[in-house]
């Protein structure tokens, strides 16, 4: 290659440009190793934004006995008169245990190659416990570590064949194996892998091939300074890259330095300096490109974080509070307090993982046995990485995470401030930059947090609004199959907590006269789109409010009601709005929306209507002059491109009607939903996603929807406060019969009085308002009322015969 190519083969590489296999062996030649970790680095970047990942985990030992010698190896060990060759089971669920305690997802079982091969000692001791080899025992240890405790298997047992893959593909997450070499010479007399026939770079290169085709996602790699050359480094990593190219099941990349050990036969070999690490990282990089996974342990390396970072590294591997590392234990690992400020100093944030990684984790449905799927999702986030902390929407406990009021330095963070400054002067942003706030983690979510609340303060002030209302779901029965949904009853959901019930007319008005009693100025009306009702079931309703009540503001019926009604009666969304309209309807709620994206609905709610359909029915709403409320329901299938979608699907709606009051984002309560049960969702969003939610579209949908409301019934009291510091303005409804959520499993309760709502919003030193739908400030009288309300009659669910036979 000649001198003047390299500068230009690098700006096509950062281009996405993916080098010959020829162009990489110039490239590590000739470059200079500043030039490769200019590159490198800014690779990185673009694929893993500022983050550095790691996992928590716990080392299981199963076994130190090995067939191989390497000569360089103190983790392998000889069988010890006296001594168990292999850990028992309680051993086993003792380390994993106090892994958990410890707040690990990942056991990561480390074991020698097949000992029982070599080993007299070891076939008998396998043969009391019930197995004729070592990797039938690791299968079974790993499935009860995952059945026992939760933590998720990652396997390291050495060479496989096809049929062993296959067994430990049931019972892990992923596995892996280092190539360390692709080098032969390292295999003959006086090489370090000499009488290790596992250590065949053509047999490890075998069995991850093998995996590839079983679609297990595998870890690998290689170790440097154990006597290759550079130009042998390379063709390692060209191999391991031709088998991701060909399966894409190689999840990560462990560049390994090796570290002289006592009592070894290289206890003094050279270790290969730093610089020879650093340019291993940065052609790794360049060859692998920005989305693959780069790791080099840290305790290898210590005081070099920063020179290993800017090679492009962006995972720390696996990190353990309780167990030392069995291969290298010499070297301690880093404190995770120390590994994080190390890590936040060197200008990246540290983000933990699963031992799948986010990718993988996201389509578990590819990439996993059925049977471990669920063990998975509800141990991720949105975006692939690990839950840190057991919060779930509607449930009772303690918030993770406190508030900030310090500033964060935001030229630390300039991506994200640049976002912020043009979504405060309104331009628009684009889906990936809206992608890109929902990813905020540590001082880049504080700094999204405080500037939603600074714009809140300026569109809305200190004024914090509530309605005071009641939640009338007149019927639980639907035909529809929406996997979410734990309140409709039907046959196909009787299993379902709560009897079908179908309100008799004279229910439903009795409950708006007794909550206009109690101060309501709002009766909010759904229900399952039972199979016997019209849309003249619907213009009924109204009307007989009205008729009684004048008064009442009716907010009801979902766009899939509407959209259901207009069929059955055979007419047009518009004409049929238009009937709603003249019965008495005053304004219509934004629910049915979930997820506005058809990748998400095929899924979530596949008979239900269509991405334009909801849209259109909104659009049709606001054309005859319904004002209504949008919503997004978010914590279960979707991605953080999916939020996005949504939002700005929203923002051009409300950009061409301003027919919007609100936007209510609603997290997934799973404990009930049947798509949990199923194992094909997450726990809900986690905290941070919950208040980003709220933050990020307080930013995005500026200056078009000003009224960011937060979900008491979802968030709790504690929850409430956070996200009323992050750019929420209103608490919702009082809502006197809450029933959606709680069918759901939500523990949160079914009112909070206007005095809760009010001693709840002065304790953050904000301004309490009670409000009209339509954010008016309600009337004194309607204060006055709601403020001496009596207690609520019983309600009364007419029981529906017809779907209630199996309830008896």
């Amino acid at each position: 290659m000649k001198t003047n190519e390299k500068p230009f083969l690098l700006q096509q590489i950062l281009q996405g440009y993916t080098p010959s296999d020829d162009e990489v062996l110039a490239l590590g030649r000739d470059s200079s190793l500043p030039s490769l970790l200019d590159i490198s680095s800014q690779l990185r970047d673009q694929g893993h934004l500022n983050r550095i990942s790691y996992s928590r985990k716990v080392f299981i030992p199963l076994t130190q006995l090995c067939r191989d010698v390497c000569h360089y190896c103190t983790f392998a060990k000889p069988p010890l008169p006296g001594q168990r060759a292999y850990l028992t089971r309680e051993e086993v669920l003792a380390i994993a245990r106090a892994g958990v305690e410890a707040g690990c997802k990942e056991a990561l079982f480390t074991l020698g190659d097949k000992p029982e091969l070599r080993y007299k000692v070891a076939r008998q001791e396998l043969a009391a416990l019930g197995h004729e080899t070592t990797l039938s025992y690791l299968a079974e240890m790993a499935e009860v570590v995952l059945r026992e405790t939760g933590l998720l298997p990652h396997a390291n047992p050495g060479v496989l064949s096809a049929e062993d893959l296959k067994l430990l593909r049931g019972v892990s997450v992923s596995q892996g194996i280092m190539l360390e070499s692709a080098s032969e010479r390292l295999c003959e007399r006086g090489g370090p892998h000499y009488g290790s026939p596992d250590k065949r770079p053509a047999v490890r290169l075998e069995t991850i091939r093998l995996a590839g085709e079983l679609q297990i996602p595998f870890t690998s790699g290689i170790l440097i300074g154990i006597g290759e050359t550079r130009q042998e480094h390379l063709e390692a990593l060209l191999a391991l890259r031709s088998l991701q190219q060909r399966y894409g099941h190689i999840q990560e990349i462990i560049v390994q330095n090796f570290r002289a050990k006592p009592d070894t036969r290289m206890a003094n070999a050279p270790e290969p300096d730093l610089d020879e690490l650093l340019w291993t990282l940065a052609m790794t990089r360049i060859m692998f490109g920005s989305a693959m996974n780069i790791q080099a342990p840290p305790n290898l390396s210590p005081g070099t974080y920063p020179q290993l970072i800017r090679a492009g590294l962006n995972d720390w591997g696996g990190i353990s509070p309780v167990t030392p590392d069995h291969v290298n234990p010499e070297a301690r690992w880093p404190h995770l307090t120390e590994l994080e400020q190390l890590t936040l100093h060197s200008g990246k944030i540290l983000v933990e993982r699963l031992a799948v990684y986010p990718r993988y984790a996201l389509n578990s449905q590819i990439w996993q046995e059925k049977p471990l799927i669920p063990h998975v999702l509800q141990a991720c986030d949105s975006e692939g990485f690990a839950r840190t902390d057991p919060w779930s929407p509607g449930a009772l406990g303690g918030i993770p995470i406190a508030v900030s009021t310090t500033p964060v330095q935001s030229d630390r963070y300039p991506e994200v401030q640049a976002l912020i400054d043009k979504a405060v002067a309104a331009e628009p942003l684009t889906e990936a930059e809206v992608v890109r706030l929902f990813q905020a983690r540590g001082e880049e979510f504080t700094l999204v947090c405080q500037a939603a609340d600074a714009l809140r303060r300026r569109l809305n002030g200190d004024v914090v609004t509530y309605v005071v209302n009641r939640n009338i779901n007149y019927t639980n029965i639907c035909y529809f199959k929406c996997q979410f949904c734990a309140f409709s009853k039907g046959k196909l959901s009787e299993n379902l907590r709560g009897v079908p019930y179908d309100l008799g007319l004279d229910e439903v008005v009795r409950r708006v006269q007794e909550a206009w009693e109690r101060g309501a100025t709002e009766v909010c009306m759904q229900g399952g789109i039972h199979p016997d009702y019209t849309g003249e079931t619907y213009l009924q309703m109204c009307r007989a409010i009205k008729k009684v009540l004048p008064e009442m503001h009716i907010h009801a019926f979902s766009p899939l009601e509407v959209w259901q009604g207009a069929q059955t009666l055979g007419l047009s969304v518009h004409d049929f709005l238009a009937q709603l309209k003249e019965a008495g309807l005053s304004t219509l709620p934004g629910t049915a929306a979930e997820i506005l994206d058809d990748e998400v609905r095929a899924t979530l709610c596949p008979d239900k209507i269509k991405t334009d359909e909801w849209l259109e029915v909104m659009e049709e709403a606001h054309g005859i002059g319904l004002r209504t409320t949008s919503t997004i329901m978010y914590g279960h299938l979707e991605e953080p491109k999916h939020w996005a979608r949504h939002l700005l699907r929203l923002k051009a709606l409300q950009e061409r009607t301003g027919g919007f009051t609100e936007f209510v984002p609603l997290p997934f309560v799973h404990m009930e939903a049947p798509v949990f049960w199923k194992g094909r969702s997450r726990k809900g969003p986690t905290f941070r996603e919950a208040v980003l939610m709220h933050a990020v579209a307080r930013l995005v949908l500026y200056p078009h929807i000003t009224n960011i409301q937060v979900s008491w019934v979802k968030l709790g009291q504690e929850g409430i406060k956070f996200v009323l510091q992050a750019g929420a303005n209103d608490m919702g409804g009082t809502l006197m019969n809450e029933s959606i959520t709680r069918a759901a499993g939500g523990e949160m309760g079914q009112e909070l009085p206007p005095a809760q709502m009010e001693a709840l919003i002065t304790s953050i030193g904000r301004i309490p308002q009670q409000r009209t739908t339509l954010y008016q400030a309600a009337s004194d009288e309607r204060h006055t009322a709601a403020f001496q309300a009596a207690d609520l009659q019983p309600i009364i669910l007419t029981p529906s015969k017809r779907y209630a036979k199996n309830h008896a």
